[in-house]
């Protein structure tokens, strides 16, 4: 595994970071994710050098089961070799100030997730959406005071439009304060559109971006095929569980750019999924840490084969030309 600078800080992260949303996450009255399988992929995962650890304080069912499971793991490790980053906005009570990025909820917030960690600090606090109804000034204000405190090392944003994190970033210049180092967006081979303009300020400003979902929920795996306008899956794949999935994941574009994919992984000996991991570690206008998360140890197995392969030019931008075949317009390599 190698390592490398988390965006412009002074921090290395791993090429790849594991994501532990389906940690205690309950899907269909059943926990994806249980407690002991957890601090099993989280073995994995360190002993295949992954030291960046994503996750949130909903995370689970609303109540920091995934900080918490991740705390008592930690608790037998040197904290100091691990990057950590969780998140803040979603609700985590029913009180009128249980969410949201207002100084009452993220100060509240930042002490459960440390204490659920088992930890002094996070790495990377995210703001997880921007609130409409808090201020920018606000919370941006809140989350300086939490880097001078020594709480937090670097903030981050997650999912916003393109124009609220240039105003985010905007405020921190204009007032002085800690400004977003990290991004997480959702983006990956075969999605384009509602990213292009957010991953341009990131390139522009020089922020890591580090995608969530770059499997496309497991589309881009290569487990799925078409039978004429039904998508045919594993069983109780995501395609199976979530009435979601072909929404937020499939696309014309999608069979296309997997198409693509598939073609590249089969001159390479690789996967899939190993090839569209790669096509995004080796985005060359921002440093780019995918987030992979798994089922099972032998998934991320697979997914970390993605650091020891390399994609041609050819290879890459015939991936690109996918994304972008229906419109002709095509970035480099």
């Amino acid at each position: 595994m190698e390592y490398r600078p988390l965006g412009s800080t002074g921090t290395k992260v791993s090429q790849l970071c594991f994501g532990t949303w389906r940690f205690g996450r309950p899907t269909g009255g059943v926990i994806e994710t249980g407690r002991d399988e957890a601090h099993e992929l989280l073995d994995t995962a360190w002993e295949h050098g992954i030291n960046f650890i994503d996750t949130a304080n909903v995370y689970g069912d609303h109540d920091g089961t995934s900080e918490r499971w991740i705390g008592e793991w930690l608790a037998d490790h040197d904290r100091e070799d691990f990057v950590i980053a969780s998140k803040v906005y979603f609700d985590m009570g029913d009180g009128p100030n249980d969410d949201g990025l207002g100084r009452k909820h993220v100060r509240a917030q930042i002490e459960g997730t440390l204490d659920r960690l088992g930890t002094d600090y996070l790495d990377i606090y995210y703001i997880h959406r921007w609130d409409e109804e808090t201020p920018i000034e606000e919370t941006l204000a809140t989350l300086d005071d939490l880097v001078r405190d020594g709480k937090v090392h670097y903030l981050g944003a997650s999912t916003m439009a393109a124009w609220q994190l240039t105003k985010a970033l905007w405020k921190s210049d204009v007032n002085g304060w800690e400004s977003f180092e990290v991004t997480q967006p959702l983006f990956h081979a075969a999605y384009r559109d509602d990213v292009a303009d957010y991953l341009d300020v990131c390139a522009d400003q020089g922020l890591a971006v580090c995608p969530y979902s770059p499997l496309a929920g497991g589309f881009l795996t290569g487990k799925y095929e078409r039978e004429g306008d039904e998508i045919v899956g594993p069983e109780g794949s995501r395609a199976d569980v979530d009435s979601r999935f072909e929404e937020y994941y499939v696309s014309r574009r999608g069979w296309h750019v997997l198409d693509a994919i598939r073609a590249v992984a089969d001159e390479l000996d690789a996967t899939p999924a190993q090839v569209a991991l790669r096509w995004l570690i080796e985005q060359d206008r921002f440093e780019t840490i995918p987030i992979v998360g798994a089922r099972t140890p032998e998934q991320i197995e697979e997914n970390v084969g993605a650091v020891d392969i390399s994609l041609s030019d050819d290879q890459f931008d015939r991936i690109d030309a996918a994304r972008y075949a229906e419109d002709g317009r095509r970035h480099g390599h």
